[in-house]
């Protein structure tokens, strides 16, 4: 008690040398200094003579090879704490060699910005679900009109390109089969659900319909693993909510019987699952953003490589 802090704002063995026997030190954080991002080796020597051991615990930093990930792991034994060890497992589990069939959610407003992931993914899962603003893309990839809906048309031949790539691979991909439309972007807007081609010029899909999700249980049923990653609607107010939290109980209703392994990551997902109180019923919810997203487009993570030696 009692005991003065000394602050010290750039790592330097020589300051901290210099202190009396029994200091208590700071040192700031290091995602402050560009030398962490540089992967500079002098902080990862740095960070290496402050210990004898390295236990890498933050898979949620494993895709960046920083020098408090990536360098100072090749300076000393090193280790996997218990979360990341959860992680790599319930991963490998989900796509490295999992129980058969498996489905993959994919949600998320943007196409662009995880071709990788689907890419990778038709060619590793039986069933890749495409929700939110990503299926309005794919459905007009197909001559399906979205009218005002989020899509990104000049990403239309990429959708076909990806579709054609699980033809090749086997992988089935699905869409939603009716929709959820509503001419404002707001809690509690007047809606219609409509068969997917049925979508207004001067609407917008904001949803999956109730088929969309029964047709989804089924492939759930028929599941041994699920990886999921991005809502299938505007989850975030309702009523468009709806289809995300509906699917998320259906695999979270199988995963609690036993009959499926149900892995999932990323903000907005965990976000819609715990809001659709299904989270705690999955097997394995990742802390993980990028990494996770990065694993999942299967790309190696220097965090990871570096514990390997």
């Amino acid at each position: 008690m009692g005991q003065a802090v000394i602050f010290i704002e750039r790592p330097d063995r020589a300051v901290l040398d210099a202190l009396p026997q029994g200091s208590v030190v700071l040192v700031e954080n290091t995602r402050f200094s560009p030398m962490e991002e540089a992967n500079d080796p002098a902080m990862a020597q740095f960070l290496a003579s402050l210990g004898d051991v390295f236990c890498n615990d933050a898979f949620s930093a494993a895709h960046r090879a920083h020098a408090s990930t990536e360098g100072v792991a090749r300076l000393l034994p090193n280790c996997a704490g218990r979360l990341m060890e959860a992680e790599l497992k319930a991963l490998e589990a989900a796509l490295g060699t999992p129980q058969r069939p498996v489905v993959a959610v994919v949600g998320g407003a943007k196409v662009s910005t995880k071709i990788e992931l689907l890419a990778n993914l038709v060619t590793k899962v039986d069933h890749l679900v495409i929700g939110g603003g990503m299926a309005n893309t794919f459905l007009v990839a197909e001559g399906i009109e979205v009218g005002k809906s989020l899509a990104e048309r000049d990403m239309a031949e990429t959708a076909r390109e990806i579709r054609h790539r699980a033809q090749k691979a086997g992988c089935h991909i699905h869409l939603p089969v009716d929709i959820v439309v509503a001419r404002e972007f707001k809690a509690g807007a007047d809606s219609q659900t409509l068969p997917v081609r049925d979508c207004p010029p001067d609407a917008m899909i904001l949803d999956a319909g109730p088929k969309t999700v029964a047709a989804l249980e089924v492939v759930f049923a028929s599941a041994k693993t699920l990886i999921w990653n991005g809502p299938l609607g505007a989850f975030e107010i309702e009523p468009f909510n709806m289809a995300t939290n509906a699917a998320a109980l259906a695999a979270a209703r199988l995963t609690k019987a036993g009959g499926l392994i149900s892995v999932a990551g990323g903000g907005d997902t965990v976000a819609a699952l715990n809001a659709a109180g299904a989270a705690a019923d999955f097997t394995f919810i990742s802390t993980a953003g990028g990494a996770f997203l990065e694993w999942m487009e299967g790309k190696e993570l220097p965090g990871v490589q570096a514990l390997m030696g």
